[in-house]
């Protein structure tokens, strides 16, 4: 009927303004996740401090990190939405459900049994990793550590349910899932402590199972059956989309990439440093993880479906294109956020953590781990989007084969830096090592798909590195004067010091013309 278009064909926005709008959802996401991750830490601080206890707390996500590994929990999305992808381009959404179906029984199965051995091994596994430790925090480790251990399972599944909503161009309900998350552990740590004399940690841990139970579980079945998702508990357990799953998931689960063993290493390390050596490193990175989350991890999230898409459809001249789109974003401003943190490292810990029993000697040791944390953040950006690049083609094993390579190069480095200059080295370890993986993952991907791709993003980085480091020496400079003149370790001269120094920043960045934010201009790549 003439006049009348079904919503079927429609004609579709353009993917690049499809990106941009997925990009914004995630990016808010994000960043209202992170500001819960950090309060989420501001309220840890200040009930427990950084001691010997909660370096127990630390490492009680040891062991359910390494089970989260071994299954490539990390990966459920990144594996599932090619396959998806496929029948969806194809038309067949029913062959995608029951594709969704045969994969989700073995991968639920698989992580309970996991998190069962863990509980039983959970003893010989923390005397092994904490050497250091005294038999009561051996037990207070191990106790936690059955408490956060059967979260793995909830979030291996939810995230199949995220992968759903990704396929089908949903990207609202996924990003409720780090934010429920955080506001379980916060809740669970106030409200178990309340007239407890000590505090103890285990609320925290308690509320890691809640907030997985409820942000990556329940609330994702919902927003995946929103999206048409519609479990077909029939479906043939040998379903081809399993062993597809399986050829896709086998490098991720036998390889150990560095960007999930940093933590690790950084955890193991650090044990061996004065008490409250882990917990300092965990809240450097974690505040360093913000910028990347909302800068690089939002590009890469809102990209990767339609990367996919575009690799299962042959455009890959598109997908090329796309990506280096994004890279050169994520670049750009992570340069200028490396510079930032590093420039305000003492201001930003001081007014996130400083408060209970978390001390100015905590505050210090922190805040000089952040400064070489800091300077990793581009390359913890471009990975970020790099690796989404190879996956999207389907080709998991390079990421996997560079990454454990440079996990095996950097343990030799972790030690030599940590010997040399202790927590520093151990943050700074970790800079070098991501770097290095970038830089190999890069110049992989730009051999294989053509050099002249990797121009535009240089010259990005070119104009705004510059500029980055001026402006992050303006915004230290006078952040240093405003804490000098307030009191240089009071909280009031913190507090001021971090809007002066970001308008010194900024106030760089115009001076010198304002290329750092001038991509949109640019039309090379």
């Amino acid at each position: 009927m003439r006049g009348v278009t079904d919503a079927a064909t429609k004609p579709r926005r353009p993917i690049r303004k499809r990106m941009g709008r997925a990009a914004l959802i995630v990016a808010g996401g994000v960043l209202i996740s992170r500001v819960l991750g950090l309060l989420r830490d501001i309220v840890f601080a200040a009930v427990l401090g950084a001691d010997r206890f909660t370096d127990e707390y630390v490492l009680a996500f040891a062991i359910p990190d390494w089970i989260n590994y071994l299954l490539a929990g990390g990966y459920m999305a990144v594996t599932f939405i090619p396959i998806l992808s496929r029948h969806l381009a194809e038309d067949d959404e029913e062959s995608g459900w029951r594709a969704f179906s045969a994969i989700f029984r073995p991968v639920a199965i698989a992580m309970t049994v996991l998190v069962v051995i863990g509980m039983v091994a959970a003893r010989p596994v923390i005397d092994l990793i904490a050497p250091d430790f005294t038999p009561e925090q051996v037990d207070r480790t191990v106790r936690l550590t059955r408490i956060v251990l059967p979260a793995q399972v909830f979030f291996v599944t939810g995230s199949l349910f995220m992968a759903v909503q990704y396929a089908k161009e949903r990207f609202f309900v996924p990003t409720l899932a780090p934010i429920i998350y955080n506001l379980g552990i916060i809740a669970g740590g106030v409200l178990l402590n309340v007239g407890a004399d000590p505090p103890t940690p285990d609320g925290f841990a308690w509320g890691v199972l809640a907030g997985s139970v409820v942000g990556n579980f329940a609330v994702q079945w919902y927003g995946a059956r929103q999206a048409g998702l519609r479990i077909r508990w029939g479906a043939e357990w040998r379903n081809p989309a399993v062993r597809e799953y399986l050829a896709l998931a086998l490098p991720l689960m036998i390889g150990q990439s560095l960007v999930l063993l940093d933590e690790q290493l950084g955890r193991s390390f650090g044990t061996l440093a004065d008490d409250g050596g882990v917990t300092w490193l965990q809240y450097a990175r974690r505040t360093m993880q913000v910028p990347v989350g909302i800068i690089a991890q939002a590009a890469g999230v809102a990209a990767y479906p339609f990367l996919a898409r575009l690799a299962t459809e042959g455009r890959l001249r598109e997908l090329n294109d796309n990506l280096g789109r994004a890279l050169r974003y994520v670049v750009v401003l992570s340069l200028g956020a490396a510079a930032g943190l590093a420039a305000l490292s003492l201001p930003i810990v001081r007014v996130l953590y400083e408060r209970g029993l978390f001390d100015s000697a905590d505050t210090t040791g922190t805040a000089a781990a952040l400064i070489f944390f800091g300077v990793g953040v581009p390359a913890w950006g471009a990975q970020q989007v790099l690796v989404r690049g190879f996956y999207a083609r389907r080709d998991m094993w390079t990421p996997v084969v560079v990454g454990t390579a440079a996990t095996i190069a950097a343990l030799p480095v972790y030690w030599v830096l940590y010997e040399a200059l202790g927590i520093r080295g151990l943050a700074l370890a970790s800079t070098a090592a991501i770097t290095l993986y970038t830089a190999v993952m890069a110049a992989i991907w730009y051999a294989r798909t053509g050099w002249e791709h990797l121009a535009p993003v240089l010259a990005s980085a070119r104009r705004a590195l510059p500029l980055a480091v001026l402006g992050g020496g303006a915004a230290w400079g006078t952040g240093e004067v405003v804490r000098n003149l307030l009191g240089e370790g009071s909280l009031l001269g913190a507090l001021a010091a971090l809007p002066a120094g970001a308008l010194a920043f900024f106030a760089v960045i115009v001076l010198a013309g304002g290329s750092l934010w001038e991509l949109r201009g640019d039309r090379s790549g």
